[in-house]
């Protein structure tokens, strides 16, 4: 009796622990979002935390096409550095200091979105070479200065060669050829696309809404 009453304790007792160490679901608060209503965004380049140059450029261009597909327009990349270029201001620092008022005073979009890659590039190991991003986003009124939403994400291709045949030799062939292509290929270009997709598409939960041109507008 003793022992079934100190085990029926230890499982409660777990169960508990599970529960207390469960990590608690939190919806995003849209309020400011949905009352803001932006029509026009503003993708401004990113920042660099990574040690890789050309991580900004590989995450900048392809973070429109999922706004656009979100149903949002999206101020052409083209148009908005040559602007900046055209008023002294070249790094990402410099532009995203620029004040909300008067980005939306040049553009005339209702909300810019602020990022910063955090990760960007080729890890290498002895028995693998991983591709991966990471970046941190977020979405800012350019009327109010009030933050809309945010968001971030992270993507590698660790599992697109993970061919464990051949056992151990097989394995060492298999990274070295993975870490030639990934340096020749800049692998981590399409990786990029896949955080951004991941971070921009609309329709799931705590991204962002759906834009004016979507036919699912305003069903989130």
């Amino acid at each position: 009796m003793l022992k079934h009453l100190v085990k029926a304790t230890l499982i409660a007792s777990l169960a508990a622990l599970a529960t207390g160490c469960a990590a608690p679901v939190v919806n995003r608060d849209y309020t400011a979002y949905k009352q803001s209503r932006p029509r026009a965004i503003l993708v401004l380049p990113p920042v660099n935390d990574s040690p890789e140059v050309n991580g900004p450029i590989g995450v900048l261009s392809q973070m429109t096409y999922p706004l656009a597909e979100a149903g949002y327009y999206v101020v052409p990349v083209a148009l908005m550095t040559e602007t900046f270029k055209q008023n002294g201001l070249s790094t990402a620092n410099d532009i995203q200091a620029v004040s909300p008022a008067k980005l939306h005073e040049i553009f005339g979009a209702d909300a810019a979105l602020y990022t910063t890659v955090k990760r960007y590039g080729v890890r290498y190991s002895v028995l693998d070479s991983v591709a991966e991003v990471e970046v941190q986003t977020k979405l800012v009124d350019l009327k109010s200065g009030q933050e809309l939403w945010a968001g971030s994400a992270a993507a590698n291709n660790a599992n697109s060669n993970n061919n464990n045949a051949g056992g151990l030799v097989g394995m060492l062939i298999n990274a070295a050829i993975k870490q030639i292509v990934n340096s020749a290929t800049d692998a981590t270009y399409p990786v990029a696309g896949m955080a951004s997709n991941q971070l921009l598409s609309a329709g799931h939960a705590n991204g962002l809404l759906y834009g004016p041109r979507s036919p699912q507008y305003g069903t989130d």
